[in-house]
């Protein structure tokens, strides 16, 4: 079965001073544009793959819709997986006016927010989420256990990855993409069929934490977001001001608690 997420490409590598041609495997990065009422509200760069799950979590963790009920239908109206184009559908009842959240930029995948207007305009509300208390060991076992749903990084070198856990350390969901911010939204989106707000859960990523995954996580109930790698200051203002668990640097039996050490 072929794999979306993936394309061969032949190269040179260079090894101990001689070259060779190889079969290699590259990440796909191609647009995908979600749209509402047929007003176009972003181009995200993602890899192909759940796009149905990443543009149901776009429209909730971007504070579109207050969650699944408002949701009719996430359809697929055109292109392919190299130029896709979602529709989000609204809920009878539900009115939102799609110019709000229109993007001015298209999302590029090492860019969330590029395309936001102003800070204003990216805080979109949320409650304060329930806390996830979580022992040391449990916490210090979420990067292998995420790693082993990683495939296409396997194969690849070249994809980021967001994975929901539960206070035990039992693995919920998980998702890869080019962008890490994608890869949130494609867990959010895939959690959200089953449960909403997603209380009692942990999200892990695997690079750095910023302050659009503490957003999208904060929006979806997550309390508490760790990273193998630094989290940003905005990201650990939002931790402190929405009560959340923040930690960085989780790597081996070490890591850092920016927000909320007390849990």
């Amino acid at each position: 079965m072929t794999d979306v997420r993936t394309t061969g490409r032949r190269v040179h590598q260079h090894r101990e001073g001689t070259m060779a041609a190889v079969d290699d495997l590259l990440v796909v990065e191609a647009p995908l544009e979600i749209s509402m009422g047929g007003v176009p509200l972003a181009v995200v760069m993602r890899t192909p793959g759940h796009d149905e799950d990443l543009a149901r979590g776009f429209a909730l963790t971007e504070g579109i819709v207050l969650g699944p009920h408002e949701l009719a239908a996430v359809t697929r109206i055109g292109g392919d997986d190299d130029d896709a184009r979602w529709a989000i559908a609204l809920a009878d009842g539900v009115s939102v006016d799609p110019l709000r959240f229109q993007r001015n930029l298209y999302a590029t995948s090492s860019c969330g927010v590029c395309g936001k207007a102003s800070i204003d305009a990216v805080r979109v509300s949320a409650s304060r989420p329930q806390r996830v208390p979580m022992v040391a060991t449990v916490l210090t076992s979420l990067p292998d256990r995420m790693r082993e749903s990683q495939d296409a990084f396997l194969s690849t070198g070249g994809l980021h990855a967001a994975a929901a856990f539960d206070v035990s350390g039992r693995l919920l969901a998980s998702a890869e993409d080019v962008g890490r911010h994608n890869a949130v939204d494609k867990v959010v989106g895939t959690m959200s069929r089953s449960a909403w707000p997603l209380a009692g859960v942990a999200l892990m990523v695997s690079g750095r934490v910023s302050f659009e995954i503490v957003q999208k996580a904060a929006v979806a109930g997550m309390g508490l977001i760790a990273g193998v790698s630094a989290p940003s200051s905005l990201a650990v203002e939002l931790g402190d001001e929405l009560g959340m668990t923040i930690v960085g640097f989780l790597r081996g039996e070490a890591f850092n608690v920016y927000s909320g050490e007390i849990r």
